[in-house]
């Protein structure tokens, strides 16, 4: 029996390594390209490894960093990605506690609301919100982020009630016994506790807005803002030629961070996810 059992964890071991080369085949391909001269990816092919000749050193991530805008973008980004994912840790967990407290009708019928939104797919509503964006002046970067928030906060309360629901109420209880108002209880109490599903929440909405391409097309004014991931579309010379490796260069510059990000917090990303699964 033991023996049987060590045979499919070696065989699921096999299937599953295949799967992470094949899923990560793609990401090395861009950054190997990123490495080569432009006229080795045209004429030699995109899927050959880099040789003495073909390779260019950084010239290709000098040449994105220097042209199109790309600091500029990536301020944009970085905006964008920080006040959106700040917005909805810090309004969504103050929504789930009230969801969560607050038994009755309304809360419940809230909490499906948010539930709902998660079903519902975003080509549904992206040729209205473009025009709602306008009438509201939310097509900046300054204020894109209340897009977001619509937008992730089904997941994000999701997750920040149901690891709620496993916190004593005794706690908070006794806090208000020593004085302490619901706001400073959240901020005191509640939100110190909620740390393992805020890092969690963060990474996956940080994720998402960061390498978001859809929503910030059809909302923001692409002749005055360019987000990353819009900004590689525009890697074109004269008769739409494609400057390969320059763009392969901004693709891997807008890869890594998130990756980065990704990888130091997937640890707090299991134990979030798994804490809001106990009583949700």
């Amino acid at each position: 029996m033991k023996k049987r059992r060590n045979t499919i964890d070696m065989v699921w071991t096999v299937i599953l390594s295949v799967a992470s080369i094949l899923y990560m085949y793609p990401i090395i391909m861009i950054l190997f390209n990123s490495l080569k001269k432009e006229t080795s990816i045209t004429t030699a092919g995109a899927f050959t490894l880099p040789t003495s000749e073909s390779f260019a050193g950084l010239e290709n991530y000098v040449n994105a960093i220097q042209s199109k805008g790309f600091l500029q973008s990536l301020g944009y980004s970085l905006l964008i990605t920080i006040s959106s994912v700040a917005a909805i840790l810090l309004f969504c967990s103050m929504c789930s506690w009230f969801i969560t407290r607050v038994r009755g009708k309304f809360s419940s019928g809230l909490y499906m609301l948010f539930a709902f939104s998660m079903v519902v797919p975003f080509q549904m509503v992206m040729f209205t919100l473009s025009q709602t964006a306008d009438m509201l002046k939310l097509n900046t970067p300054w204020n894109i982020w209340i897009i977001y928030l619509g937008f992730g906060a089904g997941l994000a309360v999701f997750m920040f009630a149901g690891f709620m629901k496993s916190i004593p109420l005794e706690v908070e209880e006794a806090s208000m016994i020593d004085g302490c108002n619901p706001i400073q209880t959240y901020f005191l109490i509640v939100m110190p506790m909620l740390k393992p599903t805020m890092v969690s929440v963060g990474i996956l909405e940080a994720m998402w807005v960061w390498n978001d391409y859809l929503l910030p097309t059809l909302v923001l004014d692409i002749k005055k803002y360019k987000t990353i991931p819009m900004l590689i579309q525009y890697f074109r010379g004269s008769y739409g030629r494609v400057e390969m490796g320059p763009m392969m260069a901004c693709i891997m510059l807008t890869v890594i961070p998130i990756v980065i990000v990704y990888l130091l917090g997937q640890k707090h990303i299991i134990k979030g996810v798994a804490a809001g699964a106990v009583k949700g």
